[in-house]
């Protein structure tokens, strides 16, 4: 329900919903029947020659939104070979915990990959990473996941226009390639004794190539970056 719902309210085009109902048929397998059941019953969905796809036209827009479903292991191919085909992803939390770093990575990492914990009439906001102690206090950390999570908040409590600010500010910084060490870094695997590895406490800094026309940004940096291209 609340997947159907941020489709018709965001302007999305389909929903998917994410199972392994060939194996687990009286869990997922029910999971993914009741995502078509909802949405015949309570959005008008009608199937799709013959089903078991679902289509019904978003009341805001007119326009179609589709309801699917894919097995979650063919799902991890497909989202990674053609992405356009997916837009809002329904599924149980541990198909859910691989889909969201696998997606996250496409787009950055979990550097830059916002969370929501959305119920009935509540909702938390955090990023999606952990604390990273080793970290702190060294100004270097990615804060978009941070940031792009108020973005959320801001959509959710209504302040479309304080979201969208972020989102082109965000959006115009990582396009001037002014980017925090872990967007800016491509690795090449060296191979080395584990003495030696364990001996360069620096060595993520030491492997590190920027991507070419990157210019590398502190935390505070990028943040900062962020304020001032929402003026672009």
């Amino acid at each position: 329900r609340k997947a159907i719902r941020y489709a018709i309210d965001n302007d999305r085009v389909s929903v998917t919903l994410v199972h392994k109902g060939n194996i687990m048929k009286f869990t997922e397998g029910a999971f993914r029947s009741w995502g078509y059941q909802l949405a015949k019953e309570e959005f008008g969905a009608t199937e799709i020659d013959g089903g078991p796809w679902l289509r019904f036209a978003n009341p805001l827009t007119g326009k179609d939104i589709v309801i699917k479903d894919v097995i979650a292991d063919n799902f991890l191919q497909q989202v990674l070979l053609r992405p356009e085909e997916y837009d809002v992803i329904a599924t149980l939390n541990l198909n859910g915990d691989y889909v969201s770093d696998a997606l996250a990575a496409q787009v950055g990492g979990i550097g830059i990959a916002p969370g929501g914990n959305i119920g009935d009439g509540l909702a938390v906001f955090e990023a999606t990473h952990g604390t990273a102690p080793g970290f702190a206090g060294k100004d270097r950390v990615n804060p978009g996941s941070l940031i792009l999570s108020a973005e959320m908040m801001l959509r959710y409590l209504g302040w479309s226009e304080a979201a969208d600010l972020i989102i082109k500010g965000v959006g115009n910084t990582i396009a001037h390639k002014e980017l925090t060490y872990d967007l800016a870094r491509l690795r090449e695997a060296i191979k080395m004794p584990k003495r030696e590895l364990a001996a360069r406490k620096n060595i993520a800094e030491d492997l590190q190539r920027l991507i070419p026309g990157a210019t590398l940004m502190s935390c505070s940096g990028f943040a900062t970056a962020i304020v001032r291209h929402m003026d672009d």
